[in-house]
C-alpha cells in the first residue's frame, strides 16, 4: 500500500529542505553575515572556521558563507524559471500535438525532435553562445533545451487518453478544440507534467551552474554559484575546502530537486510510470 502523504518522510524532509531554501533566499539580505561583494586583500583564502568567516574566504577577501547565500537567488532563478516557462510552453505544445491533426502532430512533433536530438549542455552553450552573458541568456537557453522533453511527456499524456469516452462525450456534446482542451485535457495532463517538471529542476541548476562557470551566464561579481566556482579554481590546489564549497552546494541542491522529483512522480503510481528518466 502506497504510504500516505504524512508517512512518506523522504518527501516531507524534501520539501521542508526545499522550503527553506527558498526561505533563505528571499531573506538573504537579513541572515548573510556580511555584503557579498566587499573584500579585502588582508583576508583573502581564509580556511573555513576561521573566526569571523565560518566558510572562509575567497580570493579576494570576501566572505564565501556570504556568496553562497545570496548566490542562491541568480542560481535559483536560473534553475526554476526556465523549467516554469518550458512547462508552460512544452504543455501546450504537447496538447497541440496531441489533439491537432495528423499534419499538426507531425510538424510539431519532428520540429521538437530536431531540438532534442542535440545533448542538453551543447544546446545550451549554443544558445547562450548567441547571446549576451547574463541571467537573461540562460534562462532563454534552457527554456529552449527543457521544453522539448516537457512537450514529449505532454503529448504522451495527451496520446493516452485521446480516445477515452469521456473525450468522446465531449465532442458528441459540441465542445470544440479549444474547450476540450482547456476542461477536459488539461485536468489530467498537467499532475504529471508537473510532476516531470520538479525533476528538472535539479538538472537545470547543475546547467545554470555550468553556463556561470563557461562565462556564458552570470558573470562576476554577481554571487552565483558556478560563477563562484569558476572565480576560486585558481585556489583548488593551495586552498581545496574553500574552492569545493560552490560544488557541493551545487550538487546538494541538484540532489535535493531530484529527490523531490523522484518521490513525486512515486506517488503519482501508475500513471506516471511512462515519464522518461532526466537524462539530459
Amino acid at each position: 500500500m502506497k504510504p500516505t502523504l504524512r508517512q512518506d518522510t523522504v518527501l516531507l524532509l524534501a520539501l521542508g529542505a526545499a522550503l527553506l531554501l527558498l526561505l533563505l533566499t528571499l531573506a538573504a539580505p537579513l541572515v548573510a553575515p556580511y555584503d557579498p561583494a566587499a573584500g579585502s586583500l588582508d583576508t583573502r583564502l581564509l580556511d573555513p572556521g576561521t573566526a569571523g568567516h565560518l566558510l572562509g574566504t575567497d580570493g579576494q577577501g570576501r566572505d564565501v558563507l556570504s556568496r553562497l547565500i545570496w548566490a542562491a537567488r541568480a542560481s535559483l532563478v536560473g534553475g526554476l524559471v526556465p523549467v516554469l516557462l518550458a512547462t508552460v510552453l512544452g504543455t501546450l505544445l504537447g496538447v497541440a500535438a496531441g489533439l491537432g491533426g495528423r499534419v499538426t502532430e507531425q510538424a510539431l512533433l519532428r520540429s521538437l525532435d530536431v531540438l532534442y536530438a542535440f545533448p542538453g549542455v551543447l544546446l545550451a552553450i549554443a544558445v547562450a553562445t548567441l547571446l549576451r552573458p547574463g541571467l537573461g541568456a540562460t534562462v532563454l537557453a534552457l527554456s529552449v533545451v527543457l521544453t522539448p522533453a516537457v512537450a514529449r511527456v505532454g503529448f504522451t499524456e495527451v496520446r493516452r487518453i485521446r480516445t477515452a469516452e469521456y473525450l468522446e462525450a465531449a465532442r458528441v456534446g459540441g465542445a470544440g478544440p479549444f474547450e476540450l482542451a482547456v476542461r477536459q485535457v488539461l485536468p489530467v495532463v498537467a499532475p504529471v507534467v508537473l510532476v516531470y517538471a520538479s525533476s528538472l529542476v535539479g538538472l537545470a541548476v547543475v546547467y545554470a551552474a555550468g553556463l556561470s562557470f563557461l562565462g556564458l551566464g552570470v558573470a562576476p561579481p554577481t554571487a552565483e554559484w558556478g560563477a563562484m566556482l569558476d572565480e576560486l579554481r585558481p585556489a583548488l590546489l593551495t586552498h581545496p575546502w574553500v574552492a569545493v564549497q560552490p560544488a557541493v552546494v551545487i550538487l546538494l541542491v541538484s540532489v535535493l530537486f531530484n529527490t523531490l522529483g523522484e518521490r513525486l512522480r512515486r506517488r503519482l503510481g501508475d500513471s506516471g510510470a511512462h515519464l522518461p528518466a532526466v537524462t539530459r
